[in-house]
């Protein structure tokens, strides 16, 4: 029998968000590739340390332990890299346990095509090329940021995200940024039983609630939350918003402008998800934190 993805979570990762290749990279760039090709065989049996994305992935495959249940989840390796050269990717794989199987090494070209090919729900990558076309395929994407935060010993994943441009449609920033804060309060209190569009996030989000939905809300494996700069009057149509897509949201913040930071790590998340390079250069302080560069704050000027 054929196997499917397409009931699975897939997940689609470069090598670069799953390992530390920051030298590498280094090499590549101030070198050239052959420097580089030289570089990664010559230690290729030398294990990378974690990436940002490590803990995250580790977490994803977690949830396919469950004696009890199918087979859930899909994480699939996603390199420029050529074959030969990712042999020290696939060395480290192997070494760490993790049970990624698939992957596609694109040898220098863009890896993009692979990600709509394996119809991943998530792609992440340290390229924000990439993740700009992955966006613009309506693939949720996001640009993995340095970090050096620890990783979350809790078993539990906790996934946090923003609203507007992530979860939500960029058209109520729209008129933040344009027309100011009063504009955008008055526009969302006339429109709070109008259930917002859906932004790059909502079908990613869609399927991380159909995994929760196999589990009590006590004994989920997977914690979402919303960290929002929003406050009231503007909650109220993101309640609505969420009862209408019939999708729990397990934690909301309204924050008010406040800064992001101390509640991601309050909360303890595995990764956080925002468009706004600002947010997402404080949360990198505290937690993974993947930029989506999507929206009107994203907009070339």
């Amino acid at each position: 029998m054929q196997y499917r993805l397409d009931d699975k979570l897939v997940v689609a990762i470069s090598s670069r968000a799953l390992f530390d290749l920051e030298e590498s990279h280094r090499v590549f760039v101030e070198q050239g590739v052959e420097a580089y090709c030289q570089y990664q065989r010559k230690r290729e049996n030398e294990i990378l340390d974690p990436g940002v994305a490590f803990s995250l992935v580790r977490k994803l495959l977690a949830l396919n332990e469950d004696q009890s249940a199918k087979h859930r989840v899909e994480v699939i390796l996603i390199s420029r890299n050529s074959a030969d050269t990712g042999l020290r990717i696939f060395n480290s794989i192997h070494h760490y346990g993790l049970s990624i199987t698939r992957a596609a090494f694109s040898g220098g070209d863009s890896k993009f095509r692979y990600v709509a090919a394996f119809n991943a729900d998530l792609f992440l990558s340290a390229d924000p090329v990439d993740v700009r076309s992955a966006l613009d395929a309506d693939i949720a994407a996001a640009t993995i940021l340095p970090s050096k935060v620890n990783f979350s010993d809790d078993s539990q994943l906790r996934i946090a995200f923003d609203g507007d441009a992530v979860l939500f449609s960029d058209d109520s920033e729209r008129i933040y940024q344009e027309q100011g804060l009063a504009a955008f309060s008055k526009a969302e209190k006339e429109a709070a039983s109008t259930p917002l569009p859906g932004g790059p996030f909502r079908n990613f989000l869609s399927a991380l609630h159909r995994l929760q939905a196999e589990y009590s809300a006590e004994q989920a494996p997977i914690r979402t939350a919303l960290i929002t700069a929003r406050s009231a009057p503007a909650h109220e149509r993101v309640i609505r918003t969420l009862r209408a897509w019939d999708i729990r949201i397990d934690e909301v913040v309204f924050l008010g402008g406040l800064d992001k930071g101390d509640f991601l790590r309050t909360f303890g998340a595995d990764i956080f998800f925002d468009d706004q390079r600002g947010y997402c250069d404080s949360a990198r302080q505290f937690v993974p934190t993947g930029h989506v560069p999507h929206g009107i704050t994203n907009d070339p000027a």
